[in-house]
């Protein structure tokens, strides 16, 4: 089914209550620390406190002889049992999940420790001497380019470089050569990461006897990801069975997360027990391998003289720390939407991607695109500002118009659908700019100054893979591949069972599911159940990635309910003692076109289908039981061409979003406020509005932080100088206003029902938003925010150098 039509819908739409909050504020969720097993030992392990340094040798005798421990293990020995990590780099770059002979970053596994609690494991960890080499750090990815000698993080690559390219799309030189202006700028964007309330974990138990790891972790894609997983441990996937656990949030972070269940499989087949290791806040945040991107950007817009975008330049620097496991799929992602809701014919993409001592970089809510975001935005202001043209009136002038969709941006990527002059009207009507310019003017005399951003953005969703290697002259793993399943029976009582593959990490999967399903068979979301599946009972699912989740979920429940719809027919039609095309289906029944009394129910029909065989005739078409499965691939991806000249489509299902933020500026203190929130966002047809704008509020809570707060600082030395919380400041309640929700509604044409993703699209448009506000609460001044968090100190060095106050 596939239709846009919300009038049609019974479920789809509707506020639906979230089956998995029961037991999250009951507290019965099951995450992996409650996970306890029979004989199970606690892991702890020893962090380098070097930045960069040689292992000359490490002294595991003191650390063995402490009551209470099972197991001491360095570097060198571990990884004669655990071989590398995953990674998609190519050439790769060799990452183990403790350190052999040399370590690259501050907080890098040294040594480990099982003991009977963790308690005395910590204890053990003190008494081991390691007796390091210390080597230069290299923090500045402009230094580390062109470092040489022993300031090389591995020596066998010859350089800290891992990747650069450049491509160019369209007609760029013919764009510059004309334009009537050429805005350029420098920009910083801030290590950063989603800091979730669990850290990462994993308990793990061996089973000696049939070489099998049972894992219980809070990672995700386990069903991809297993394989690689088992390779390092030097077993079969089969061998290794992932159990699905309820996860303290994610925001993209743990879709990589492979040391963590790594160490805790080495160390229990060591130790011969089941061993839990659960990162502290400490390791998370110096070793979690979930750092964001870290990034310079060079970038300028063409525009002509009457203000149209002609070409758009990006020349990229790009920190990833010290290992390089996702490879350039962040920039992928970037590219998807490179050019933003604007017609731009040619684009430059100019990617030099390097290592240096910090922990290496993973996914964010984002993933690269939302710093391509606000590179964008900001141009577009920078624009309006150099051109005198007013920002809304310059993004609208260059907007993509409706009647063009689909669209191809120059790249190759097609956006499917959209309305952005509707989504940035509908945002403009919640907030009244002009009382604002007033409450401007009275706010000085108060020392205050009042400021107005806008940004409107794409929010591509929906991940076709290809994007994470189609930069690679030679990728390692050029995967096709991101599918989704679904399992779905009716049992002999008629209740509708779902069963799903991928993870809870805060997305509402049973929900969807249920709405869903409910939708496609006409039964009441009451009479639907759900529950997960380990690997070994499971189907393959690449999990909630990407915002594709509810998509690919819908997909795989279409091809399944559509199975099952056919059987339940066929059996009820039987029943009934008419034939197949002359019933239909309705209220959980099954009855005759035109003759409604003449019926049998879905809980009639599965209890003769579970347990009346001899009633039925012969033969497949009428086997016992109600039960059907299914895999549904991306809807609409295509290859890369061998040039590059094309990267062919890869995330066609575009959202869109208009934000507009009030800020209140303090002249004294240079602290930010937020006053005024509005979110406008286009993600198709909405499953559950209340899901929807909870994933939004928490997008631009997290864009807040990078906006005015969060950011990892190294010394030079390569030492984290922001390791807790008390220093890596994210916002509180305090800080996140109240934020108006609206949307608008421009279905996919790809996609069934025509949902598109929503997860990331808060966070996406709330930067560009918040820089904006601030440059023109300074209006006039010269002021314009390049880098961020837009902290109190760096405004006052803003102030500083800008004009005078034209007040």
């Amino acid at each position: 089914m596939m239709s846009s039509d919300r009038r049609n819908f019974r479920w789809i739409g509707q506020n639906l209550k979230r089956p998995e909050d029961i037991r999250l504020v009951s507290g019965r969720g099951r995450f992996v620390d409650d996970v306890k097993l029979p004989r199970m030992a606690h892991a702890a392990v020893l962090a380098s406190p070097h930045a960069h340094a040689r292992i000359v040798s490490i002294n595991l005798d003191a650390a063995r002889a402490l009551p209470g421990v099972y197991l001491a293990v360095g570097g060198r020995e571990f990884a004669d049992s655990v071989g590398p990590m995953p990674t998609l780099s190519s050439p790769p770059v060799v990452q183990h999940c403790m350190a052999v002979d040399r370590v690259r970053h501050v907080g890098e596994p040294v040594a480990a420790i099982v003991a009977a609690s963790r308690y005395i494991a910590e204890d053990a960890l003190a008494l081991i001497e390691v007796d390091y080499e210390l080597l230069p750090a290299v923090v500045d990815p402009v230094e580390a380019i062109a470092a040489t000698g022993d300031a090389v993080l591995h020596p066998d690559r010859g350089s800290n470089v891992v990747h650069n390219s450049r491509h160019v799309w369209g007609p760029l030189d013919e764009a510059f050569a004309s334009a009537a202006h050429v805005v350029r700028r420098r920009f910083r964007w801030p290590r950063v990461s989603p800091q979730p309330i669990e850290t990462s974990g994993a308990v793990v138990d061996y089973d000696r006897a049939e070489k099998k790891f049972t894992v219980h972790s809070n990672m995700s894609q386990q069903s991809v990801i297993g394989a690689r997983l088992a390779r390092a441990l030097g077993v079969e996937p089969f061998q290794i069975n992932f159990h699905i656990n309820d996860v303290g949030g994610s925001f993209g972070g743990k879709s990589s997360l492979y040391h963590v269940p790594l160490i805790a499989a080495g160390l229990a087949r060591l130790a011969g027990r089941p061993v839990k290791y659960v990162e502290d806040r400490l390791e998370h945040m110096a070793n979690g391998n979930q750092h964001a991107s870290d990034r310079i950007y060079d970038a300028a817009l063409a525009v002509a003289a009457d203000g149209t975008f002609t070409g758009l330049c990006l020349k990229v620097i790009d920190d990833y720390g010290a290992y390089f496991m996702m490879n350039t799929g962040s920039h992928g992602n970037a590219l998807a939407q490179a050019t933003g809701p604007y017609r731009i014919p040619a684009l430059e993409y100019d990617l030099t991607a390097v290592l240096t001592n910090k922990t290496q970089q993973a996914p964010y809510r984002g993933f690269g695109g939302e710093v391509g975001n606000f590179v964008l935005e900001r141009l577009v202001d920078a624009a309006a500002q150099e051109t005198g043209i007013d920002r809304i009136a310059l993004r609208r002038q260059n907007f993509i118009d409706k009647a063009e969709f689909p669209y191809r941006i120059p790249n190759g990527n097609i956006y499917d659908s959209g309305d952005y002059h509707r989504v940035l009207d509908r945002a403009l009507s919640h907030i009244d700019l002009d009382a604002w310019e007033a409450r401007r003017v009275s706010a000085r005399a108060e020392g205050k100054r009042i400021g107005i951003g806008v940004a409107t953005v794409n929010e591509r969703s929906v991940l076709s893979v290809t994007e994470l290697w189609f930069l690679d002259d030679k990728p390692a793993f050029p995967q096709t591949s991101s599918p989704e399943s679904v399992r779905i029976r009716i049992n002999a009582d008629g209740m509708a069972v779902v069963t799903i593959f991928a993870p809870h990490w805060g997305n509402s999967p049973e929900t969807v599911a249920k709405q869903l399903t409910a939708e496609y068979l006409q039964i009441d979301p009451d009479h639907i159940a759900v529950n997960y599946a380990s690997t070994e009972n499971g189907l393959i699912s690449k999990g909630p990635v990407g915002s594709r989740y509810t998509v690919m979920l819908a997909g795989a429940i279409a091809g399944a309910t559509a199975t099952l719809k056919t059987k339940i027919i066929r059996f009820g039609a039987h029943m009934l003692g008419v034939a197949d095309d002359e019933v239909e289906v309705h209220d959980e029944s099954v009855s005759v076109i035109g003759d409604p009394s003449r019926r049998q129910s879905f809980a009639d029909i599965a209890r003769a289908a579970h347990s009346f065989r001899l009633s039925f005739p012969g033969g497949e078409d009428f086997r016992s039981g109600l039960s059907a499965e299914h895999t549904y691939d991306h809807p609409y991806t295509t290859m890369p061409k061998a040039d590059r000249s094309d990267l062919g489509v890869f995330y066609p299902i575009v959202g869109h979003a208009c934000h507009i933020v009030v800020v209140e500026i303090d002249e004294r203190t240079n602290q930010t406020r937020i006053v005024k929130y509005i979110a406008v966002h286009d993600a198709g047809t909405i499953v559950n509005p209340r899901i929807v704008e909870g994933q939004i509020r928490g997008g631009i809570a997290q864009g807040i932080g990078t906006a005015l707060y969060e950011i990892y600082r190294y010394g030079e030395d390569g030492q984290l100088l922001t390791a807790s919380l008390a220093d890596y400041a994210i916002p509180t309640a305090h800080e996140i206003p109240d934020i108006v929700v609206d949307h608008v509604e421009t279905p996919s044409p790809f996609t069934e029902f025509g949902i598109k993703g929503c997860g990331e699209g808060g966070r996406l448009a709330c930067m560009p938003a918040v820089a904006a506000a601030i440059d023109d609460a300074f209006r006039g001044e010269g002021l314009f925010v390049a880098e961020l968090p837009v902290t109190p100190s760096h405004l006052h060095a803003l102030r500083s150098v800008a004009g005078p106050s034209p007040e």
